[in-house]
C-alpha cells in the first residue's frame, strides 16, 4: 500500500549496523541454545541465550517464539479492498483545432476510470469477526474482501475509519467463532524486546518474522499531521503487511504494523507499527460512535531539542515547547502560555510530541488531566479539562450525506452547457434535513463546498466528514439556481 513504501522524511537519523559473516551463515532457535551453522563447513557452534527481556524469561533460558507464532497466525487475514470503476471529467490537452476555434484550454470529457485493488493484511480482535486494519488499506474501497488463514473468504462491512492514526475497523460475519489475538501493553514494551510481524501479504497465509524492538515514540511525518508514536522494529515488515500485527513473546498483540522505511520499496532494516495504546482507544470510539472522540489539548507546538533549549534557556532538552495556545482551548482556559514547556502529563513525563500525543489518545473530551508544565525554569502544575476539536466536551457524531436530508447526482455534459459550468452536483430531491433548514431546494446545482470543487458525490462526502472532525464545523455551499442565479448557504453540522 502507498504508506507502506514511503521514504522516511529529510532529516529522521537512524543508526545503521552491519554483520559481519565467514562464508553463508544461517541462524536457528534450538530448545535450549542458539546455534550457528556454517553452511560451507559444515561445522557447529553452540551457546547459551545471555539475556533476554521478554515476557517471564530469565537469564540463561531459551528464547522460544514458537508458541506466539502459532497464536498469531490464525488471527491475521489477507485484505482485498476494491474501488468501481466511476465517471469523471477529464480535460484532454488542447490541439490546433482548440487554440484556432476554442477557448484554448482543450476540450472537457467524460471518461470512466478502471477498477482499483489494494491488497493488506488485518487483525481479528474478536471472536464475532471485528478486524483491524490501516485505513490506506480500504480507503475509498467499495467492496471489502477478507481470506482468514483457513483460506475461507468473507465479505467485510466498514465500521469507521480514522485518518489521523491511520486506522480502521471492519467486520466480517461468520457461522464458527473466529481466533483472535489478545491484546497486550504496548507500554511496557522494552526496546531489545523480540517481537513478531505478522502478516498476510499475498494471500499465501500467514507469514512470521522476528526481531527486536529498536526504538518507542517514533515520529516520522507520514501522517500529515495525524497522530504518530509508533514503535520501531527490525523484524521484516514488507509490501502487503501494511494492517498486520506485531507480537510480542507471550503472543499478545502490541501494535499494527503500518509503515515500511526504504528507499526501494522492500525490506531494509526498519519498520514502524501504531501501538495498541492507541489502537484500543480508536477501535471502542469506532464501535461505539462511529468516530473518534479525540481529546485536544489545544496548543500548538514541537519536541524540545539542545538547539531550542540554547536559544531560548529553557532549562530543559525533554518535553514539548508551546509555540501557540489555541484561543477557547483546553490550555487556554488551565492558564498554559505560550513559552511553557510541557514536561509531565498524569505523573507520567513527557518527553516528545510523539509520546504526549500517544498519553492523549486514552482521554476522551471532559477528562480532567494534571499538566506538569516549565515555565521559566520553574515547575507548575494545572489542572486541564480536554476538549474535543470543536472546542468543547460533547459527543462528536458520526456523519454522512444522510444527514444533509438531499440525494445529488453528477452534471450531465449537457448540463454543465447549459449552466456554463465546468462541473458540478445537481441536488436532486431534498426531504427533512440540514440542507433544506438552510434553504437549499431541488435542482440546485453545488459547484463548491469549503473552497473544494463538487465533480462527484465522494467529493462532497469528504468534504461533510473533514468539516465534522474540525473546529469550525460548518459547510460553505456555493452553486446555482435552476434559474442560472449564482447562491452561498451556509450549513451547520452541528445541529444534526
Amino acid at each position: 500500500m502507498k504508506l507502506l513504501f514511503k521514504t522516511l522524511v529529510a532529516g529522521f537519523a537512524v543508526v545503521a549496523f552491519g554483520i559481519i559473516v565467514a562464508g553463508a551463515t544461517a541462524y536457528f532457535i534450538t530448545e535450549n541454545t542458539i546455534v550457528a551453522e556454517n553452511t560451507e563447513s559444515g561445522s557447529e557452534q553452540s551457546s547459551f541465550v545471555t539475556k533476554a527481556v521478554f515476557g517471564e524469561t530469565a537469564v540463561g533460558e531459551r528464547v522460544d517464539l514458537t508458541a506466539a507464532a502459532e497464536k498469531s497466525v490464525h488471527a491475521v487475514v489477507h485484505i482485498k479492498s476494491t474501488q468501481k470503476s466511476r465517471t469523471q471529467t477529464v480535460r484532454r490537452m488542447p490541439d490546433i483545432y482548440d487554440f484556432f476555434f476554442g477557448d484554448g484550454r482543450g476540450r472537457e470529457e467524460t471518461v470512466r476510470t478502471q477498477p482499483r485493488v489494494g491488497f493488506g493484511s488485518g487483525v481479528i480482535l474478536s471472536s464475532d469477526g471485528y478486524i483491524v486494519t490501516n485505513n490506506h488499506v480500504i480507503d475509498n474501497a467499495d467492496e471489502i474482501m477478507v481470506t482468514l488463514n483457513d483460506n475461507r473468504t468473507l465479505s467485510a462491512r466498514l465500521i469507521g475509519t480514522d485518518e489521523n492514526t491511520d486506522l480502521a475497523l471492519i467486520k466480517v460475519d461468520s457461522d464458527e467463532e473466529l481466533e483472535f489475538l489478545p491484546v497486550g501493553d504496548s507500554d511496557a514494551l522494552k526496546v531489545g524486546e523480540w517481537v513478531l510481524a505478522v502478516g498476510n501479504p499475498f494471500n499465501l497465509t500467514s507469514t512470521v518474522t522476528a526481531g527486536i524492538v529498536s526504538a518507542k515514540a517514533r515520529s516520522l511525518g507520514v501522517y500529515n499531521g495525524g497522530i504518530e508514536s509508533f514503535i520501531q522494529t527490525d523484524a521484516a515488515i514488507n509490501q502487503g503487511n501494511s494492517g498486520g500485527a506485531l507480537v510480542n513473546a507471550k503472543g499478545e498483540l502490541v501494535g499494527i504494523n503500518a509503515v515500511l522505511s526504504s528507499p526501494t520499496g522492500s525490506y531494509a532494516g526498519y519498520g514502524f507499527a501504531i501501538p495498541v495504546s492507541i489502537m484500543t482507544k480508536v477501535v471502542t470510539d469506532l464501535k461505539e460512535f462511529g468516530t473518534v472522540q479525540r481529546a485536544v489539548l489545544g496548543i500548538v507546538g514541537g519536541t524540545v531539542t539542545s538547539e531550542l533549549n540554547e536559544e531560548k534557556q529553557l532549562g530543559t532538552v525533554d518535553g514539548v515547547y508551546v509555540s501557540e495556545v489555541v484561543a477557547d482551548g483546553a490550555a487556554a482556559a488551565a492558564g498554559i502560555k505560550e513559552g511553557d514547556v510541557i514536561v509531565g502529563l498524569d505523573s507520567k513525563s513527557v518527553k516528545s510530541m510523539a509520546q504526549m500525543q500517544e498519553m492523549l489518545t486514552m482521554h476522551v473530551p471532559g477528562d480532567n488531566v494534571d499538566v506538569k508544565v516549565l515555565r521559566d525554569k520553574k515547575e507548575k502544575t494545572l489542572k486541564v479539562e480536554l476538549k474535543n476539536v470543536q472546542g468543547n466536551t460533547n459527543v462528536v457524531k458520526s456523519v454522512d450525506l444522510d444527514i444533509l436530508g438531499a440525494e445529488f447526482k453528477e452534471l450531465s455534459d449537457k448540463e454543465r452547457k447549459n449552466y456554463n459550468i465546468p462541473y458540478g452536483l445537481k441536488v436532486t430531491s431534498v426531504s427533512k434535513g440540514l440542507f433544506g433548514k438552510a434553504g437549499i431546494r431541488d435542482g440546485f446545482v453545488i459547484v463548491k463546498v469549503n473552497g473544494a470543487a463538487m465533480k462527484s458525490v465522494e467529493d462532497l462526502n469528504k468534504v461533510v466528514k473533514a468539516a465534522n472532525a474540525s473546529t469550525e464545523p460548518v459547510l460553505f455551499v456555493v452553486g446555482v439556481t435552476p434559474s442560472g442565479r449564482k447562491a452561498y448557504f451556509s450549513v451547520d453540522l452541528s445541529q444534526n
